[in-house]
């Protein structure tokens, strides 16, 4: 079968020939139909980020925002010919306790391997294994739409975060905020301007009209705000306090300025990853901001089967034309090198296996 390896001791990315994938007694065999490429992608392949191969193993097979067909249930729950996503993590230790109540979202770093990102194959090949507990079920009508499961389950779980850490009283959010306009910013945009928790959704960039990330922001309903007009701190006074802000950018400084952005009882999740950064923060200003004004800041990253499953029932009520909007370009497997190339042009790009 074809499969894109990582060879990162260039890093050097391959298509190769392998072995087709035998199922253990415990595992399902899936044939993949499309994988979806993220700013993880481009890091990984680059050496940023992540990359390590599995034990043994002298490439990584990269790729984690999959959607495919069982084709051998294997004596599971699953029948041949159902569409499936693959979560992203896996133990290093079955019996630690994340990985017996299912939430490996939450384990510290060293206890997990990530398919396609660090220590596990991920899921760019015609065909892969995976244990039936790390596949979520979706409906036949998303079997072209199940790259966007994986990234909107991240959405899902910033906002169950969000909400329980506001549990301890009557939290009634009216705004939204998402901070940037990538891959990610434009879903979970489009994600908290059609869901029903907020009223009013803003999403800010640094991007000149024309230009399809802003008509996708627009089209939704949500109000662009570009960062060389408006810079983050003065948010609350040319628009409006915010209750919820979704950062995507990875920029440090703004972990910082998304807090003065929100109003009393607003919470910020953080799921960019950056690189080195120093800065000066007026931290006493900072500090007391949090504690008058109740605010809280979460850092939000991976996602588990409830919030998979929550990104599914949300795909299932969103028009197939916003999706579409979505996917900058379709590649086959030969031309993954022009699927990873970023430009203004590009928002998601997609491998097909059925090319």
């Amino acid at each position: 079968m074809q499969a894109v390896a990582l060879y990162p001791d260039g890093p050097e990315l391959r298509v190769i020939e392998a072995a087709d994938p035998v199922p253990s007694d415990d595992e399902v065999l899936v044939r993949t139909r499309r994988v979806g490429i993220d700013g993880s992608d481009r890091r990984i392949v680059a050496g940023d980020i992540g990359g390590d191969p599995p034990d043994g193993a002298d490439h990584l097979v990269i790729g984690h925002e999959a959607v495919g067909v069982v084709e051998d249930p294997n004596g599971s729950d699953f029948e041949t010919g159902d569409v499936v996503v693959p979560m992203v993590r896996r133990p290093t230790d079955e019996t630690s306790r994340f990985a017996e109540t299912g939430e490996l979202d939450m384990a510290p770093p060293g206890t997990f391997s990530e398919c396609g990102i660090t220590g596990a194959h991920g899921y760019m090949a015609e065909y892969f294994t995976a244990d039936p507990e790390y596949l979520v079920p979706v409906p036949d009508s998303l079997a072209d739409y199940g790259i966007f499961v994986e990234p909107a389950s991240i959405a899902e779980k910033a906002l169950d975060q969000s909400f329980a850490a506001r549990s301890g009283f009557d939290w009634r959010p009216e705004t939204a905020f998402v901070l940037g306009n990538g891959n990610l910013g434009l879903l979970a945009i489009a994600r908290l301007s059609t869901g029903e928790e907020f009223d009013r959704t803003y999403c800010l960039g640094r991007r000149d009209r024309p230009d399809p990330t802003i008509e996708f922001v627009e089209s939704v309903g949500a109000t662009y705000v570009d960062s060389r007009e408006t810079e983050l701190p003065e948010f609350p006074d040319v628009y409006e306090p915010a209750d919820f802000v979704f950062e995507t950018t990875g920029y440090p400084r703004h972990a910082i300025d998304a807090v003065g952005a929100l109003g009393p009882n607003g919470i910020v999740t953080l799921q960019g990853i950056p690189g080195d950064s120093t800065f000066e923060v007026e931290g006493g200003g900072f500090h007391s901001d949090l504690v008058v004004n109740n605010k809280g800041v979460l850092g939000v990253v991976n996602s588990r089967r409830p919030h998979f499953e929550a990104a599914v029932e949300w795909l299932q009520t969103v028009p197939t034309a916003v999706l579409d909007d979505l996917v900058s370009g379709i590649y086959a497997v030969e031309e993954v090198e022009d699927a990873l190339l970023d430009g203004d042009e590009t928002i998601k790009t997609v491998v097909s296996f059925e090319k």
